[in-house]
């Protein structure tokens, strides 16, 4: 574990984004954490946040000649994530979309710089993959090519099938999805706090249940 993702874990516990207990996820499973990224929800923490992601980006290597943030969580996250890699000399456009097309003034779904070359998808996480497929629909359209998917946490957890969210979006699409942390990035951490090791076992029995290799 890089001391980036370190730092990422704390980061997100102190801001009360990670937390540990019982939590009921979509799929009905009682999960020992969750974890909400819209509570990095003030300018500090929005700031950082994009630091964090674009040093997963630049760690990751992936292809990339531009970005794009699925709406909505993907607006402020794509656009945070492009200050950060300018701050680091490396300037990159960005794009993101609209829900619904606009048929006025510009028009359009789509706000930024001209989807072209290889475009880096970046959102929260992935659960059922849907901002994925649409994403890619988006960029194939404009005639780019989607080169990879970048997220903050992998659950690593299988859906209904033998595979992940993650893998399922790899499968099905061929680009690579990395991630800032994933769930045995947490496992390794929680020893080394004292707060929280308690809740070690349980996030390793749910690790040992639900989730994938």
């Amino acid at each position: 574990m890089l001391d980036f993702q370190k730092a990422f874990i704390q980061f997100s516990i102190d801001r009360n984004v990670l937390r540990f207990g019982e939590f009921k996820t979509k799929a009905g499973r009682l999960s020992p954490y969750f974890f909400n990224l819209g509570l990095f929800n003030d300018g500090d923490s929005l700031r950082l946040l994009g630091e964090f992601y674009a040093k997963a980006i630049l760690a990751a290597a992936l292809p990339f000649d531009m970005l794009f943030g699925p709406a909505y969580k993907g607006i402020p996250l794509v656009s945070t994530i492009a200050v950060a890699l300018s701050s680091m000399e490396h300037n990159y456009p960005y794009c993101f979309n609209r829900k619904e097309t606009k048929d006025h003034g510009e028009g359009g779904a789509l706000i930024g710089a001209p989807l072209v070359g290889q475009v880096l998808i970046v959102d929260d996480v992935i659960s059922a993959g849907t901002s994925v497929r649409e994403s890619v629909d988006l960029i194939r359209a404009a005639n780019a090519l989607p080169s990879g998917v970048m997220i903050a946490l992998d659950r690593m957890e299988r859906g209904t099938e033998q595979l992940s969210a993650v893998q399922e979006v790899h499968k099905a699409f061929g680009i690579p999805v990395a991630s800032i942390i994933n769930l045995d990035h947490l496992i390794e951490y929680l020893p080394n706090d004292k707060n929280h090791t308690h809740h070690l076992h349980a996030i390793r029995r749910y690790r040992d249940t639900y989730g994938v290799k």
